[in-house]
């Protein structure tokens, strides 16, 4: 079952991935990175926060590493 979340952020609905497991291996990647950026306590979407680790290294390092608790 998929978040509605997960298909705002990732576009899942729209993925064509068909071959073998490829599908299921990228959805769980999918949901790995937005739980990790779940964990971000700044504000703003998934989707945002994705665009920011995505043009921002420091940032996507940080997201990697697991963002400090408070």
């Amino acid at each position: 079952m998929q978040s509605p979340w997960l298909d705002m952020a990732f576009g899942e609905d729209s993925n064509r991935t068909a071959s073998g497991h490829a599908g299921a291996n990228l959805g769980l990647i999918r949901r790995a990175a937005a739980s990790l950026l779940q964990q971000d306590p700044g504000k703003g979407s998934i989707k945002a926060k994705r665009l920011n680790a995505a043009l921002d290294e420091s940032y996507m390092l940080r997201a990697l590493r697991g963002f400090p608790a408070n």
